[in-house]
């Protein structure tokens, strides 16, 4: 199949040529039929699938063939920087048929506020936004949405995670009942289909590989006490053939200390975390993407909404609060059908945790030796501790052998 069976129109299939897309993925072919038949549509779909462009194409195809030009598209995204994406995303694509879009995020000065509020009164073909950004917008002026044409949420069910449940519903309560509304999410709890059964009608559903990582990632853990990892990761940062590395941590307190140690042992090391500005946080993303840093140090901000090219290596750092956000943390890397390695660092306290990880993706993951300088780590018996937190205590486990 080819972006040629999709009819599109000739000035978006130039665009999609010169941009090197070839043929369509999964999530493409099947959500692009869909939506260019005007029917709501709720599609799961894990990272690095292409889901962004899946909606984007036939919404601009829909532009281009519109008689007349007005705010025709919202799109609601969780993060700055998955605004930030899509909005590149329609940029490039637009630029060969006259379609544009503008950003809508918190965080910046009144200069760009007051742009945003002028964009959304004086209409724009697309609008990407976070939720409580747009809300304040919606609340400041005289926003007019009476030839809205579609509606986009994006990663759905981290907007719910993160609390735009009731954002979203008075979000609605502005738009017209009639329209196209798309739900992408990268997992279905029922919450997202309560969600659905409020603002769809009627809607198709496709699943494409839920919590499953993508083939080509190479997935490696360590059993280690907390004390060994800044050792541990040191020396797996020294191979230098992973030319483009993101470290998680949970903390955004680690995520500054192992920018101190990194920046010292190793270097070409950036911290990634929300005490930065706005323009600061982009300016990093454009040195990351440019490959001027190597190594990316973040919590989960960085896991959904970050779409870079050639990310050889991930790391764990601490374990992820949940399979889900496992998928999406080591999806970063093996995008495109690429390859990449996904490291794990697993402490005692989280062996309960990544065993859960495992059940999920039906695979053990490798546990790999610690190097013999650092000591050995504890056991790996998730059982057991499962045993023990029904008694209501964790076992402590071996202590690690100290350096001469």
């Amino acid at each position: 199949m080819t972006f040629n069976d999709f009819n599109f129109e000739p000035s978006l299939l130039e665009g999609l040529y010169s941009m090197g897309y070839k043929t369509p993925t999964p999530i493409q072919q099947q959500a692009i039929p869909v939506i260019l038949n005007n029917n709501d549509l709720i599609a799961c779909a894990q990272t690095g699938t292409g889901k962004t462009a899946a909606y984007l194409l036939p919404i601009i195809n829909h532009i281009i063939q519109a008689k007349t030009s007005h705010l025709n598209t919202l799109i609601l995204a969780p993060t700055r920087e998955l605004v930030l994406q899509i909005d590149q995303q329609v940029d490039g694509i637009g630029y060969f048929c006259s379609v544009g879009s503008l950003a809508i995020y918190g965080g910046s000065d009144g200069m760009v506020w007051e742009k945003q509020r002028h964009a959304l009164e004086n209409g724009a073909d697309i609008i990407c936004a976070t939720p409580g950004r747009l809300i304040a917008l919606l609340q400041s002026g005289n926003i007019n949405f009476e030839h809205l044409q579609h509606l986009v949420l994006d990663e759905a069910d981290r907007m719910l995670d993160m609390g735009f449940f009731d954002d979203i519903k008075t979000i609605i309560n502005y738009l017209p009942k009639q329209r196209q509304t798309i739900l992408f999410s990268a997992t279905m709890p029922p919450k997202i289909r309560q969600l659905a059964g409020l603002i769809a009608n009627n809607p198709q559903q496709i699943n494409i590989a839920i919590s499953k990582p993508a083939a080509g990632i190479v997935q490696q853990a360590y059993v280690v006490y907390d004390n060994q990892k800044e050792a541990l990761l040191v020396e797996i940062l020294k191979n230098e053939d992973y030319t483009s590395v993101i470290v998680f941590s949970s903390r955004k307190e680690n995520v500054k200390l192992l920018e101190k140690t990194l920046s010292r042992k190793i270097g070409s090391v950036k911290a990634f975390h929300s005490d930065l500005e706005q323009p600061e946080r982009e300016e990093i993303m454009r040195e990351f993407k440019g490959k001027r840093i190597r190594i990316l140090i973040g919590t989960d901000i960085l896991s959904r909404g970050i779409d870079v090219d050639g990310i050889s290596l991930v790391v764990n750092y601490d374990a992820p609060p949940d399979p889900e956000d496992y998928i999406h943390r080591i999806g970063r890397t093996a995008r495109a059908s690429k390859a990449g390695v996904a490291i794990t660092f697993i402490n005692q306290r989280d062996q309960l945790k990544f065993s859960q990880i495992e059940d999920l993706m039906g695979i053990e993951v490798t546990k790999m030796p610690i190097p013999i300088e650092l000591g050995a780590g504890p056991e790996y018996s998730p059982l057991t501790q499962k045993k023990e937190v029904r008694k209501g205590g964790f076992s402590k486990g071996k202590k690690p052998f100290k350096k001469k």
